[in-house]
Parts: C-alpha cells; structure tokens; sequence
C-alpha cells in the first residue's frame, strides 16, 4: 500500500495498464505536453512516448472518433476529457457509435473504450465547468458508468473500465484531487456493479457516490451523536447498479436517502427511487428522499455555489424527516 492522491491514483492506473498491455495509449487535449489540466497524466508521455500518448486538436468529436475507431481495431484507448461539460460536443460519437457499435455488427467486434470525464463543482469554475452529468450516459444502453469518491476507487475502477470490452465512461470529480488515502500499488482492480458499505447501521440508508459520498460519512458521525445509526453506501458503479445491495440495506433499515451532486431533476437518484418503489415498497417505513441541486445551472460566485450544492445540513434535514 501507499499514500496516493486522488490525482496519483488516476495516473498510477493508466501507467499500470501501459505497461501491462501495449494496446493501452491515451489520448486528449494536452495530456502529453502538459500533463493535463490536473495533472493525471503527468510525466507518461515521457515514459511511454508520444506515440501512446497522443496530444489531440481542441475537438472532442475527434478525440472519440479516434477512440472508437482504435478501439475497433483491437487497441484499447483512453480518452481524457478534461470537464465533462463538453461531452455534448462528442454526444453523437458516443450515443449513436460508441455505445451501439458492436451490437450493429452482431458482436463481430468490440469497443474497448474507456473516456475519462471530470466531474463537480467546488472550484468555481461556473456553469459550463462545474455539471455532473452522469445520469444523463446511463441511459444509454451500451455503456457502462462509474463514478469514484476517492483515490483507492479511482484507480481500481480505471484498471478495471480498461480491462474491460465496452466503452466505459469513467467520471472523476475535481473537488477530489487533493485527497489522499492508502492505495494499492501495482495491479489493482475494484469490479463493476459491486457496491461498497462504508458504515454499517440499522436505521437509515444513505446512498451515495462520486464526492458526495464523503460528505455523506461526515453525515453518519454527525447523526451517531444524535443516536440516529445511518448505514453509508457507495453505490461505485450507476452501470452495472448493485440493486441487491440497497435492497438489502433498505430491508434492514427500512428508511433511505439518496444524495447526489447533479440536480435532482432527472439525476440518477430518480431511477434508483423507482426501483425502490417497485422492488422494495414493503420494506419501507418512510417515503424515499432525495437530495440533488436545485434546477438551475452552478452559479459562478462562491456563496452561491455552496449554496447551490447539497451539504452536510441538507442531507441532515433528509434523514431527520424520515423519523418525524
């Protein structure tokens, strides 16, 4: 083990599967010269070359063009979106070749794809900079979505998206970077469609993923003191979703709180509640809540901004009406 940062983690990934397999190059807007804009692939254009690390034009359209088309040849990119604002520019490449490719081709070919996307405010980086866009790819079938909340998943998850023979969208939040914690080193992978408990409890489920599942565990320390035990789930993976894991938590508890990022309005708590509702009703003893931001675009100013995203005391105030 050893003390990475989120940002390490996510270049330790890519290095490790490099060298595993030379199908393996990485490609986007200044990850070669530069780096990156956060740093996460620092110093493997001088390791690898710049033929596995390929600095692209100013084009996400290109950047996934180029993906899918290596990728159906047998090589398996990784594509660095630096925000995942910008997906739209490439939303044909992905919804319409990406996701559907090998099913058109009858399995005759897969796309070992894997776009990396960061995610999340926090850095007041405004409208166009600041989205959480993830419910929006898991609608499409095809694809698979994950989304880490912090160093040890982000590497796991990365190794494994590459690993794998789908297009796997990777989100990484912004606002996680600095973030350190212990982290395998060598191969490491975390599956897909396992969710993780990281607090055990007996009276309500908090679920969550990406950035918001740490302010989700600050959340049940905070409720332990008002003896309210709160079970914390990262759900890892939005697809493959491990629903068995949060039915068996909403049977034990009986209460569950959903809490993400993206607003709320579409967000991916909304497909996990009709679940619920569906799979789960008998289990209940309260509604289902969820907690997202508000619908309206992240403000630019900082007040506003932490205003607009969901905290500690929101999540509290979830949690609490489901026992009044």
């Amino acid at each position: 083990m050893a003390i990475m940062t989120y940002v390490d983690a996510i270049r330790d990934a890519q290095r490790q599967e490099m060298l595993r397999d030379p199908d393996v190059f990485l490609a986007g807007e200044d990850i070669a010269l530069m780096g990156s804009s956060f740093g996460q692939t620092a110093g493997l254009a001088d390791e690898f070359g710049s033929g596995r690390v390929l600095d692209t034009p100013i084009s996400e359209g290109q950047i996934v063009s180029l993906g899918v088309g290596a990728a159906a040849m047998g090589l398996r990119p990784v594509l660095s979106l630096d925000f995942c604002d910008f997906l739209g520019c490439c939303f044909d490449e992905i919804l319409n070749q990406a996701a559907k490719m090998s099913y058109m081709l009858n399995g005759q070919t897969s796309i070992p794809l894997v776009i990396r996307a960061n995610l999340g405010g926090e850095i007041g980086a405004a409208a166009q900079h600041s989205q959480c866009l993830e419910a929006l790819f898991t609608h499409l079938p095809g694809l698979k979505v994950v989304a880490s909340s912090g160093p040890r998943l982000a590497k796991g998850l990365l190794s494994q998206a590459i690993r794998d023979n789908n297009p796997v969208m990777c989100f990484e939040h912004k606002g996680l970077n600095g973030i350190s914690e212990e982290v395998p080193q060598g191969e490491f992978t975390v599956p897909f469609g396992k969710a993780e408990i990281k607090k055990e409890g007996k009276d309500v489920t908090i679920l969550s993923w990406s950035k918001m599942l740490r302010k989700c565990v600050d959340v049940a320390e905070q409720l332990e003191k008002e003896r309210i035990d709160a079970e914390v789930i990262d759900l890892v993976s939005l697809y493959p979703l491990d629903m068995d894991a949060i039915l068996a938590s909403v049977e034990k508890t009986g209460r569950i709180v959903i809490a993400h990022e993206s607003v709320e309005t579409g967000g991916f708590g909304g497909e996990i509640a009709a679940r619920l509702a569906d799979e789960a009703f008998d289990f209940l003893d309260a509604p289902i809540k969820r907690v997202g931001s508000p619908f309206t675009p992240v403000p630019f100013s900082a007040a506003l901004e932490r205003n607009y995203q969901p905290n500690e005391e929101k999540i509290i105030a979830a949690v609490k009406s489901l026992f009044a």
